[in-house]
């Protein structure tokens, strides 16, 4: 039986490629207010940026339930006896956690693996890629963990971000700090590293941020990569057409950043992530 892949929806894969590989999505959960939304579920992306937007308060965002996450593995082990379930950074979101919870108590002749991916959003989307790509090609639980394993320290997660006032009110700056008080029209470059948002330079104006993040990518040999947008689809697709240079734009995964890390983001947000070559 083929490895069951699961994952959630800080990953921001569309949900053709999780169809299309078998990845199973857990949602995490956003409020505004009293008002409690599936991410990626049940509000849509253009939807929650006005919102975003508008509000006078920042959303809040929850982890699944391990309860959650014990059925979808119950779900999965009528199917299959080997599941790996691959998350969000557990120094961003308690979502590994519950993870962990919720296999206890799932049926003894499933096997259930959680990985914490010390990464999020495209960059996890990549290495859930990656691990339903082994499952689909015969890899055993064993192997796929491998993979994962050895795809972690070589995926790379860089966000250009309008503001860090959205990462700071939702106590999601981390490193990053060393940022606050930047001067006027200087735009944040960050990066995920060992699970956590930290510094990666500063760069005056919009466009030759584009330009920088651009050249930061262009710096590793990249073997998947991925771009993704919260409000500014033209800056991502010009991020596409530059790197097309190093690699092929045809197989570059392109997704929206959904509610949950888009409530940290905020509008105007621009990633991109790759898994390097091995050395």
């Amino acid at each position: 039986m083929t490895v069951k892949v699961v994952t959630d929806s800080t990953a921001d894969i569309s949900p053709e490629i999780a169809g299309e590989l078998g990845i199973t999505v857990v949602p995490l959960y956003v409020h505004f207010g009293h008002e409690v939304y599936h991410d990626g579920v049940d509000i849509s992306a253009d939807e929650f940026y006005r919102r975003l937007m508008a509000g006078p308060e920042l959303p809040k965002t929850s982890a699944p339930s391990s309860g959650a996450f014990r059925e979808v593995y119950e779900e999965l082990a009528a199917e299959t006896g080997e599941i790996i379930s691959i998350h969000i950074s557990s120094k961003l979101s308690a979502t590994y956690n519950s993870a962990l919870v919720g296999k206890e108590g799932v049926e003894a002749d499933c096997r259930v693996e959680v990985i914490d991916s010390l990464t999020t959003s495209i960059g996890l989307e990549l290495i859930a890629i990656t691990a339903a790509q082994a499952a689909l090609d015969g890899a055993n639980l064993k192997e796929v963990q491998d993979v994962v394993n050895q795809a972690i320290p070589r995926t790379h997660y860089f966000g250009l971000v309008d503001t860090l006032e959205y990462l700071h009110k939702g106590g999601r700056l981390g490193k990053a700090q060393t940022f606050l008080g930047s001067v006027l029209n200087v735009k944040p470059l960050l990066v995920v590293k060992d699970g956590e948002v930290c510094p990666q330079e500063r760069v005056r104006g919009r466009s030759r941020a584009i330009g920088r993040l651009c050249e930061v990518v262009e710096g590793y040999r990249i073997k998947k990569l991925a771009l993704s947008y919260t409000t500014a689809l033209d800056e991502m697709e010009l991020l596409a057409e530059r790197l097309a240079q190093v690699f092929p734009r045809g197989q570059v995964y392109k997704s929206r950043t959904g509610s949950t890390i888009g409530t940290y983001l905020g509008p105007r947000a621009v990633t991109a992530a790759l898994i390097e070559e091995e050395a």
